[in-house]
């Protein structure tokens, strides 16, 4: 029942994504309830639907962040690192950091530079949000997200956050023994399809196509060119 999830309280939305099964894990639907989504999304918040942010950018809708996160839960442990590429108003990435804290590490990754402050500014609205920037469990840089942060790397999961142009092997490369990519790819056809691409433990590389979706494409900063 994707876009039929909203709610009138941060609470609601969550229990209406677990309700209609978008969301399934305890620990996950706590760290949803724990971030709530109106310090980071302008106007109705709480709404199943994505929305602009600026910069031809949007929060993607609540269901598809329900979607990703189901999809990285194997590695979003207590001090596990996650790389969030085209991080955007910063929701996503500040769930992430629940999940890997304490002792983890999330860097939220834009090339638009507004993007990365307004993410810092939306998660120091919380004290919560901004003790984990003080401890740097969860951090926000400007830079070119598709090809990564090899210095940082590995990572035991990666999300990106827009629809990428391919899977970008550098994204790859910079995963975990094990670790999992989730990425959005806008094909030839102009579709979009979910790939799950996961690394395991010998460093052996599987790719899966999954589901059609419709994200923004990641692109640089509007003005620049691509």
């Amino acid at each position: 029942m994707a876009w039929r999830s909203g709610g009138s309280t941060n609470t609601s939305l969550i229990d209406n994504l677990l309700r209609n099964g978008l969301l399934n894990s305890p620990s996950l639907a706590a760290a949803f309830k724990s971030v709530d989504r109106a310090h980071y999304a302008p106007t109705d918040p709480y709404a199943d639907s994505p929305q602009s942010i600026g910069y031809r950018a949007t929060i993607s809708a609540p269901h598809m962040h329900a979607n990703a996160a189901e999809a990285l839960l194997p590695y979003l442990k207590p001090g596990g690192k996650v790389l969030d590429v085209g991080s955007g108003s910063g929701y996503l990435t500040r769930v992430f950091a629940e999940m890997v804290k304490p002792g983890g590490k999330v860097v939220g990754v834009d090339h638009i530079g507004e993007l990365v402050e307004m993410s810092i500014q939306n998660t120091r609205k919380s004290e919560e949000g901004a003790a984990l920037m003080v401890s740097s469990v969860l951090r926000f840089l400007k830079g070119d997200g598709r090809i990564g942060l090899k210095e940082e790397g590995p990572w035991d999961a990666i999300h990106v956050g827009a629809a990428a142009k391919g899977l970008h092997e550098e994204l790859v490369e910079q995963l975990a023994k094990p670790g999992r990519l989730f990425v959005p790819v806008e094909e030839e056809s102009g579709g979009q399809w979910i790939w799950v691409v996961d690394k395991d433990a010998s460093g052996k590389v599987t790719r899966k196509r999954e589901y059609g979706v419709r994200y923004v494409p990641l692109t640089d900063h509007p003005g620049e060119r691509t």
